[in-house]
């Protein structure tokens, strides 16, 4: 049996090569430091989820320290406002914090989750919900599941630039829009360029999640915005802008289990209104099994009305499930994750799945394979 606090170090150090490494230089360092540490690392044996994740971790003590903006750890976190870049100081300074308040950092990772609040990747959902709506042929009816603040479900009220090698920069979403998301997009060997509308048409969005967030509550804003890697400022402004147009325009929450409560939500939004599920960076947090449960209940939904699963996840934890024996989706060893936009329908009870794309972690830029 495999020991708590040695997966939670192979955890850290998969993270720092993985998913940090080139993307945030910061946390890089600091999750590879703490998987050499056993004091810090052991503070993540708090979390209740099947697989404690190392960015709870890293979000209980960017939370701790919004608390304390006059600590001098403050000089190394760019989203509040510190200019300083890693040196010897950095790991020394921020161990000595974590350790001298381990039972709030403790006691904050047991109370929370690692909760997707990443609008860019609204920018790699939008030509895969496109691609529903040309085949639905009426406005959809959008379901986010693990949808936290329900950022993502207003994707359609967005502004997109799709930079491109051959076409040019393509431009979607109302013109006027309070918020503006760019993406590179690449074509693999063979690939055609996706259509990709100036708009769309959604007539409901519901948000399914078992603690979604009220984003006028400042607290439960707070934790979303301490989600967000603290050497990435750029994220936390377009957190605060997407967080102002779902204020202005707030979806219906369902609380509950993406698997038992799956069918529940979908009902929310009328039968004659051609469903599209939607899940980010999600399913990675389920165990195995809770994953093919929920793949298994929406074959059961998909029986019932038109469906379409638009998934954004890493291969294995997602795709992998409908789509097998594809190892071209799987990161090689030591080199970068990343995700796949998958595309979803069910005919007779059989998933029928198409690899959309690579994606970047964030939502910066994908590979279209389709």
């Amino acid at each position: 049996m495999t020991d708590p606090l040695d997966d939670i170090r192979t955890r850290l150090r998969r993270f720092a090569r993985h998913e940090a490494a080139g993307e945030s230089p910061l946390y890089e360092h600091l999750a590879t430091r703490a998987a050499d540490d056993p004091d810090v690392a052991a503070l993540l044996t708090a979390a209740t989820g099947p697989h404690p994740h190392p960015t709870l971790l890293l979000a209980a003590v960017h939370r701790a320290l919004q608390a304390e903006p006059f600590h001098e750890l403050v000089n190394y976190y760019p989203s509040l406002g510190g200019s300083y870049g890693l040196d010897a100081g950095t790991w020394p300074l921020w161990r000595s914090f974590v350790l001298d308040r381990a039972d709030k950092i403790r006691a904050l990772v047991a109370a929370h989750t690692t909760q997707t609040n990443e609008v860019r990747r609204a920018a790699l959902l939008y030509p895969a919900v496109a691609l529903a709506a040309k085949r639905a042929k009426a406005p959809l009816g959008l379901l986010e599941v693990g949808c936290s603040g329900g950022l993502l479900l207003n994707l359609d009220r967005y502004a997109y630039r799709y930079q491109t090698a051959t076409a040019g920069q393509i431009a979607a979403g109302p013109p006027k829009a309070a918020l503006g998301l760019h993406c590179a997009l690449e074509l693999a060997p063979g690939a055609t360029m996706p259509v990709i509308p100036k708009k769309l048409a959604v007539a409901a969005r519901i948000g399914l999640d078992r603690a979604p967030v009220d984003l006028a509550d400042e607290d439960a804003a707070a934790w979303l915005e301490a989600c967000i890697w603290a050497d990435q400022p750029e994220r936390r402004r377009l957190f605060s802008t997407a967080a102002a147009v779902q204020r202005k325009n707030p979806p219906e929450f369902v609380t509950g289990d993406a698997v038992a409560d799956l069918a529940t939500a979908a009902a929310r939004i009328p039968e004659n209104t051609p469903l599209v599920v939607i899940t980010s960076h999600v399913l990675t947090y389920l165990a195995a099994a809770d994953r093919t449960a929920f793949v298994d209940a929406l074959a059961r939904l998909a029986a019932t009305r038109p469906l379409w699963w638009i998934s954004q996840e890493a291969y294995a934890a997602g795709l992998a499930e409908v789509l097998p024996d594809r190892d071209d989706l799987v990161p090689a060893p030591d080199t970068p994750a990343f995700g796949v936009l998958g595309l979803t329908t069910w005919e007779a009870g059989r998933p029928n799945a198409v690899a959309l794309a690579r994606t970047a972690m964030h939502g910066e830029r994908m590979t279209w394979l389709a």
